[in-house]
């Protein structure tokens, strides 16, 4: 895509030009097969194949047949207000390669340390989830571990990896699939026969977080939980009629307990109908599905519009009641950039998101994993504005003033039998935030950038159904963001 802009050079504006050039050193193994010349700081310069290098900060091996790059990964966070300093670290090590033409590699390890609560899986926050190692003195630690192998061709790639996807065109929480839950392992599909088509499928291993006691053993002193097995199959197709306008269509299964099933491994299945087979048409035997669509337009020069649908389930006897609901989740938005300023862009962006979305009265078919929801992070009941001006105004350099209006209102119980379709969207307000935010983000290298911030910010609880406010903000937020608060946070990122 860089080479492609690089072709249209009359119409980059010079940050552009610059940008594409700075970027271009990370794809040094992709162009040449050889690592003469690498510099500075090469500690092999008589090395044809050999070389260390600052940007991007690596080790890396390049024959005509074999190509390695190993990366130190490391993150530092800091966010000080006047209730708590809080501070994040994460340090590991990443590297891809290929063999041939048609397979590569890659994988990444990061230990994370938080010395106090920030992440969670019920925290309204968009920041990547992992299964949390609590310790007794506050702070909390995690492991992110991803990797994949991938053979590819011409118009196709195939393989087995352990990530996290996001589905779902935004600039803040895809309302599909988000990328917020820790990544899991799934066998990935993508297709595209011809320019106007592209195909995506994904059959992925869940963390349910369902004891199975019926497995679950004593080992001595000890007790062996296991936990009950969980899938998701999901596709999506996007057919692009004319050049810049994506249209697609797509749909997901989430099952657990019968093992893998076949006819989930069949990409291009409308999953549902599988499961009126499988599932004996009954609502407990079945499993929880769901359908989506999104559309995304840069039809019009310097705008990019897009909508996305997703519904957890929707029936035609709904349509028209006003007393019921079908379960849906909207996403639209506009980003208008280099219009009427160069390297300056407006973006709009709201979710609305009705109750019961991403929910399932049988535990183990929720639309989570490791109790992280796999869709918009605000979940449901729950709507939500975000605007932003990002400016550009030289290579590497991003400041974005931004302003961000979200609210959950009630959690209402969602079993069988309990009406979920007639609960009435936002009746109660649970939890509301304002955050006005100015952020600037420097990239150094290639893979490396510095970061600093300010927030004002004003998170409140309300009580409702018994609950104080106390109870809601303890649920949804780390607790040095309560309230009103001024927040300055800064940082640094080197691989992650």
């Amino acid at each position: 895509k860089l080479q492609q802009a690089m072709q249209q050079q009359n119409l980059l504006t010079k940050r552009q030009e610059e940008e594409i050039h700075f970027y271009m050193k990370d794809y040094r193994l992709e162009l040449t097969d050889n690592t003469t010349g690498v510099k500075p700081l090469n500690i092999f310069p008589e090395h044809e194949h050999l070389s260390t290098a600052v940007d991007p900060l690596s080790f890396t091996y390049r024959d005509s047949l074999f190509a390695l790059s190993i990366r130190p990964a490391w993150s530092m966070e800091s966010y000080f207000n006047k209730n708590e300093f809080a501070f994040t670290n994460g340090i590991g090590l990443e590297g891809f390669g290929y063999y041939g033409k048609h397979l590569g590699v890659y994988a990444r390890y990061s230990h994370h340390y938080e010395n106090t609560t920030l992440s969670s899986p019920g925290f309204f926050s968009r920041r990547p989830g992992g299964v949390i190692n609590e310790h007794s003195d506050g702070s909390q630690a995690y492991n992110d571990i991803s990797w994949g192998i991938m053979y590819s061709w011409k118009w196709g790639a195939l393989g087995l990896v352990k990530d996290r996807p996001e589905w779902g065109n935004n600039y803040y929480g895809a309302g599909i699939l988000s990328g917020k839950t820790p990544s899991f392992t799934q066998i990935r599909l993508q297709l595209t026969p011809v320019r106007w088509f592209e195909f995506n499928y994904l059959h992925g291993w869940l963390g349910s977080d369902v004891i199975d006691s019926s497995r679950s053993w004593w080992d001595g002193n000890s007790y062996q939980e296991v936990m009950r097995p969980k899938y998701i199959a999901a596709n999506m197709f996007t057919i692009t009629p004319i050049p810049h306008l994506n249209i697609s269509v797509g749909n997901s299964i989430i099952y657990s307990d019968a093992g893998v099933q076949a006819a989930y491994l069949v990409p291009f299945l409308f999953f549902r109908l599988a499961d009126y087979e499988l599932g004996g048409m009954s609502d407990d035997a079945s499993s929880n599905s769901q359908i989506f669509f999104d559309i995304s337009s840069r039809n019009i020069r310097h705008l990019h519009l897009y909508f996305s649908i997703f519904a957890d389930e929707i029936s035609i006897y709904r349509i028209g009641d006003p007393t019921r609901h079908n379960f849906l989740g909207y996403k639209g938005g506009f980003r208008l950039s280099n219009w009427p300023v160069q390297d300056l862009s407006l973006t709009t962006e709201y979710t609305y998101t009705l109750p019961g979305v991403y929910r399932h009265f049988i535990s183990t078919t929720t639309f989570e994993s490791d109790s992280y929801t796999l869709g918009h992070y605000m979940r449901d009941n729950s709507h939500e504005l975000f605007l932003a001006l990002l400016y550009k105004p030289i290579r590497g350099l991003q400041v974005e003033l931004s302003y961000n209006f979200a609210q959950h209102g009630n959690d209402y119980l969602h079993e069988k039998g309990s009406h979920a379709d007639e609960n009435p969207m936002l009746e109660e307000i649970t939890w509301q935030k304002s955050i006005i935010g100015l952020k600037a983000n420097y990239a150094i290298l290639s893979n490396a950038s510095i970061f600093a911030a300010i927030y004002y910010s004003d998170i409140r609880g309300y009580e409702v159904d018994g609950q104080s406010a106390e109870y809601y903000l303890s649920r949804y937020t780390p607790e040095m963001f309560w309230n009103e608060t001024f927040t300055a946070n800064f940082g640094f990122r080197i691989g992650l």
